[in-house]
């Protein structure tokens, strides 16, 4: 796939400290801003496969609301249990008001 940015949705669609869910090439991913930064990672808790988009923002985690696991939106990673496995990230930039992601 190369280096290829894709859009992925309006920056307006997003609200501070809390996410949208979108479909990116079949990939569901969540996209979340906090203050200025955004975020992509994998929609799907690897631990109770509830959509993390729907889960609790605090600082630049992200709640599961299933079980309450959490997962660091910078890099994927769990910081609370029951979640034990990264999720993925991506690579996100704004171009002229649009959320673009790097799939690979």
């Amino acid at each position: 796939m190369g280096n290829d940015w894709i859009d992925a949705a309006a920056e307006a669609d997003l609200w501070d400290g809390a996410g949208i869910s979108v479909v990116v090439q079949g990939r569901d991913i969540a996209l979340f801003r906090i203050g200025d930064a955004h975020y992509a990672i994998d929609n799907l808790c690897t631990h109770g496969h509830a959509r993390l988009c729907d889960g609790f923002v605090e600082g630049f985690e992200v709640e599961c609301p299933l079980h309450q696991g959490r997962f660091d939106l910078r890099t994927g990673v769990p910081t609370c249990e029951p979640a034990s496995e990264a999720v993925k990230t991506y690579p996100v930039r704004i171009e002229v008001g649009r959320v673009c992601v790097m799939l690979e």
